[in-house]
Order: structure tokens, then C-alpha cells, then sequence
């Protein structure tokens, strides 16, 4: 039976309780933003550094562009990986994809998934009462008809409504079989990926009008990834390049389009004033010259394969025209919505990436945790950026091969060593062509340690998966690339 006596309050442990709970309460540190507004992410399947108008791309792209000019065009905006699963990975999470097992690309069927455990974007803003919606490729669980697996589906992860596909749109970006609507396979879809993915999201946000509740929309379109398909009378105008290579910029120009109907949309639907929009992509693309001027591309972790495009619009929040360039990435988009929502993260302990409220405000941004990528299929394995300064860092196995079982995998992953590494100030080699000294240099050994503490906080935390996908691609060294030094669109 429980004690009557009453207990005698402690004045101190009080105050310690009113701190934590304060502490829990995020909210935005400048009452001057609104604390609510309706957020868009939209990211690119494979877009390059320098494939929008913007960025001095051959495609036309007018409406990423405008609002490129209406907000912030970030100069060093980064993928979360060179790969597709894992970059989504950490978008979603504010987490290193590979600290959370998500090393590669996934495959329908595979084991490897973003675990449950993991927090998203999605469910931090739910506490908040926002609706959440996903829309286009999901690609960090297997989907429908795949559902014995038991893996996480979107609804698992904060989302009210989906509608996807666990990987690449097929048979390609028209009229594809593969998509699934909150866990339901819904067979073939006319018309264009893009244009798919875009009347989705306006028709969940139309079906609930009168609902004054913020919305989450995280749109991940197909475009440009393969297979491409892009409409005849795009592709014609850019009719004196190569056939692939002008459905490739066709394709990009049709996205815009989509997107152009969105912009539309919320303008006339009276939302876009209230809403954050970010565009990006989530990794290099594998077409050589759509990272002019950079070194690499997909699946690589040199600039080519991991830095991206990216524009944040904010009407009457962010001010227009600005080139930032301040290094940042898709890691910090988690920790920047959590802020502006004043919906706290369980364990921001854990974030690898900060939030960019104070770019948003124009004041500096004071990163202690450098941003780094890993991919260890490929070489070097890892790298990672500090000021001006990325280094990166390379195993004695430095090569990836065709048939590689997929027993090795997690093995290698858990006991690879570094022993040569590479430093470039990209302030003054933006292409990487000369690697300076590192070991005559202050920065380039404490970047060395640094990228060396960053590899075993991976290999310490990481889970272990019974394998990995099979690496499907002939075997590619980094002085291929070299020889592939992007110019401009080959035939």
C-alpha cells in the first residue's frame, strides 16, 4: 500500500527537472521565423553538379532556376554518400549512413534496411502535428511484393501517406509498373515519373484543404537516373548532341517542368509564401561532364561523386540572390528542420550533421563535426571536409572487382585499413589535380587523424548485415578518372 507521508521537495532537483524539460522543448532561436512552416525536400536521382541552368548546365531548367535566385544557391552542397540508399539515409536521419548500416545501394529482397530504430525527418515533425507525406523512389526498404521481409516501410517511418518505389521507376521513367501507394502495388501509371510524382503530392495536399496543419512533403524523384525516358518534343531540341545525351538533358528539363507545376500549384493554392523548399540530388552523376568541373563521379568520394547541387527558398525568410559558399549538405537538413520546428530529436547526440538556421538568418555557421563520406567499393574509400580542406584516404586494397563474393563484404568494411591519403584546398584546386603534401602540413595531419578516428567511430558502431550487394561494375581505380576528367558532354 503506498506511503502517505508526504516527501519533502528538493528546490534543486526542481530546477534540474524545469532544465531538462526546457531542454526537450526546442523552438527557434529567432522569434522572427515562423515556427511552423510547411516544408518540401526534393531531391534529384543522380543530377550533377552541373547539370541545371543555374549551375551552368546545358539543360533548361527556369524554374529551379528562379528559385535558385529567389533564395540561396549553395556553391559546396554535398550528398550524404555517392550512392543512392545511403545518401537518402542520411537526409532522412541527420545521421552518417554508414554509422546506421547503410552502406551501399539496396536491392529489393536484401536484408540491409534503415533500421526502425533510426529517427526520421518524418517522425520528429509528427510530434509537432505536422502531415507527412513521401512520394517517388524510397529505396531504404524493400517495398511490396516484398512485404515477408518484415523491413520497415514508410509509414514505419512517419509518413501518412506514400506513394513509391523501392528503387528505379521500370521500365523506365514512362509508364512504370513498380510504384506503391501506402502498401499497395498499384500497377502500370501513365505518363512521366516526374509528372506522377507531382500530381500525387498535389492531390494529397487538395483532399485535405481545410486542414490548417503544416505539411512534410519529402519528394524523391527518378530523374535523371537510368533507364531515362523523356518526352520526343524535349528531346528534340537538344537535337544537336548526341541521342543520349540530349534525352539525358531533355529529361532534366522535363523535371523542371514538373516542378515548375508544383511551384504553381502552391502559389495558387496560397501556400508558398508559408513554405520551405529545398532542392538537391542525392549523389554525383555517372555521366562524364554533368560535374564540370569536378573530379569523379557517382559512387566516388572525390567532389564529382558527392558534391551536388542545392537551393533552399524561403518567400520573405530568406533573402534572394545569395551564393553561399559555405559547406553544408543533405546530413544538415534533419537538424535544420528539427530546429525551425521546434520538434527536438530524441538523441542529438547522435546527429552528424547541425542545423542551418543561422545561414537562414545570414550569420555564420560554426561546424565542429566536419562532414565526411564513405564508400568502400571504391577508392579512396573515405574523405572528409574541413574548411577549404578535404582529405581522403585510401585501403591497400584499393580496387573494386567484378566478382567479389558478397561474404567478404562486412569484413572488409570492419578491418580496412588506410595507408596512403590525399589533401587538396579546393578554395585554390576545385578539380583536384594535384594532391598536396599532408605530412609536411599542420592541417594535413590533423585532417589525417581526424579521417582516421572518423573510420573506426564507423567501423565501432556500424551493424553487420549476412552481405552485401554484389559489385555489378567492371573494376574502376581512381586514375581512370583522371583520364576522365570531365570537359563537357562526350559522345
Amino acid at each position: 500500500m503506498p506511503s502517505k507521508t508526504k516527501s519533502r521537495k528538493n528546490p534543486t532537483f526542481l530546477l534540474l527537472l524545469l532544465l531538462i524539460i526546457g531542454q526537450g522543448c526546442a523552438s527557434p532561436s529567432d522569434p522572427s521565423l515562423p515556427s511552423s512552416p510547411n516544408i518540401i525536400v526534393m531531391i534529384a536521382d543522380d543530377l550533377g553538379y552541373a547539370d541545371l541552368g543555374c549551375y551552368n548546365g546545358l539543360s533548361a531548367t527556369p524554374n529551379l532556376d528562379k528559385l535558385a535566385e529567389a533564395g540561396i544557391r549553395f556553391t559546396d552542397f554535398y550528398a550524404a554518400a555517392p550512392n543512392c540508399s545511403p545518401s537518402r539515409a542520411g537526409l532522412l536521419t541527420g545521421r552518417s549512413p554508414s554509422r546506421i548500416g547503410v552502406y551501399n545501394y539496396i536491392p529489393a529482397g536484401h536484408p540491409m534496411h534503415l533500421r526502425a530504430e533510426e529517427v526520421t525527418i518524418a517522425e520528429v515533425v509528427k510530434e509537432k502535428g505536422y502531415r507527412t507525406g513521401q512520394f517517388g523512389k524510397w529505396h531504404l526498404s524493400s517495398l511490396p511484393p516484398y512485404e515477408a521481409l518484415g523491413q520497415p516501410q514508410p509509414d514505419d517511418q512517419g509518413f501518412d501517406y506514400s506513394l513509391g518505389t523501392t528503387n528505379n521507376a521500370q521500365p523506365s521513367h514512362l509508364n512504370p509498373i513498380n510504384f506503391v501507394r501506402n502498401g499497395q502495388e498499384v500497377g502500370e501509371m501513365k505518363g512521366y515519373s516526374c509528372d506522377i510524382v507531382v500530381d500525387e503530392t498535389i492531390t494529397w495536399l487538395e483532399q485535405d484543404t481545410e486542414n490548417e496543419q503544416p505539411f512534410f512533403c519529402y519528394m524523391a524523384f527518378h530523374e535523371p537516373h537510368k533507364r531515362v525516358a523523356s518526352p520526343p518534343e524535349l528531346t528534340a531540341k537538344y537535337s544537336e548532341y548526341d541521342p543520349k545525351v540530349a534525352e539525358y538533358l531533355a529529361n532534366i528539363e522535363n523535371l523542371d517542368a514538373a516542378i515548375g507545376r508544383l511551384i504553381d500549384y502552391l502559389t495558387t493554392a496560397d501556400l508558398l509564401e508559408e513554405t520551405l523548399i529545398l532542392f538537391s540530388s542525392d549523389n554525383g552523376s555517372y555521366r562524364n561532364g554533368s560535374n564540370t568541373p569536378l573530379l569523379g563521379g557517382k559512387s566516388f568520394v572525390y567532389e564529382g561523386g558527392i558534391r551536388v547541387p542545392g537551393i533552399l527558398y524561403w518567400k520573405n525568410q530568406i533573402a534572394p540572390n545569395q551564393t553561399i559558399r559555405t559547406p553544408v549538405g543533405l546530413i544538415d537538413i534533419m537538424p535544420t528542420i528539427s530546429e525551425l520546428t521546434g520538434s527536438p530529436h530524441p538523441k542529438p547526440d547522435q546527429l552528424d550533421g547541425i542545423s542551418l538556421v543561422p545561414i537562414i538568418k545570414g550569420k555564420p555557421l560554426d561546424r565542429q563535426k566536419p562532414l565526411s563520406w564513405f564508400f568502400y567499393r571504391t577508392s579512396p574509400e573515405i574523405a572528409l571536409r574541413s574548411g577549404n580542406y578535404v582529405i581522403l584516404g585510401s585501403s591497400q586494397d584499393s580496387t573494386v572487382h567484378t566478382h567479389r563474393t558478397t561474404a567478404p563484404d562486412m569484413p572488409h568494411i570492419k578491418s580496412l585499413q588506410l595507408t596512403s591519403f590525399e589533401l587538396y584546398d579546393l578554395s585554390q584546386d576545385i578539380s583536384q589535380e594535384e594532391a598536396l603534401s599532408w605530412e609536411g602540413m599542420d592541417i594535413g595531419q590533423q585532417l589525417q587523424q581526424q579521417l582516421v578516428d572518423r573510420l573506426r567511430e564507423i567501423q565501432a558502431e556500424a551493424p553487420i548485415w549476412d552481405s552485401l550487394p554484389p559489385a555489378t561494375t567492371a573494376k574502376r581505380m581512381k586514375h581512370q578518372w583522371r583520364k576522365l576528367r570531365p570537359t563537357g558532354f562526350s559522345n
